[in-house]
């Protein structure tokens, strides 16, 4: 499980240092592809198969699975992160993100999540007062 937030900066070859706590699981390779609200997800390559599976089970009938599937799979990147637990973000994933220098990384429980800083700290301040009152969607005996 993926959990926290950190604040590493892009290096002048657009590597990202991953947080010490990311590292292990995400040793033997990852995938860094597009996330929802402009952000980019990072999954141990396990757990991209798993999720892949999941979505596989989509019918091809369905233009949304289609549409979704096109712009997960254009746009994912395999790495292997370097011995100082370096990635590359390439250039496109980077535009996407408006990744420039200074990141938010979170955890988000099975991936991890690339942000631009300024965006990361805009969405958190405009779902404050959303997520107190998710709290009371939330399923009885779950919190």
């Amino acid at each position: 499980m993926f959990l926290g937030t950190y604040t590493p900066r892009l290096d002048d070859k657009h590597r990202l240092v991953l947080p010490a706590r990311f590292r292990e699981p995400l040793a033997d390779g990852l995938v860094i592809t597009r996330g929802q609200e402009r952000c980019l997800c990072v999954w141990p390559v396990e757990g991209f198969r798993t999720a892949t599976q999941q979505l596989s089970a989509a019918p091809l009938t369905s233009k949304s699975a289609r549409d979704y599937l096109r712009v997960l799979f254009a746009g994912a990147h395999d790495e292997i992160p370097d011995k100082q637990g370096r990635v590359t973000v390439p250039q496109p994933l980077r535009d996407y993100a408006g990744l420039e220098r200074d990141c938010a990384v979170i955890g988000a429980n099975t991936r991890v999540e690339i942000w631009s800083a300024t965006a990361w700290a805009d969405y958190l301040a405009a779902q404050e007062d959303t997520f107190s009152a998710l709290s009371q969607e939330v399923p009885p005996g779950l919190l």
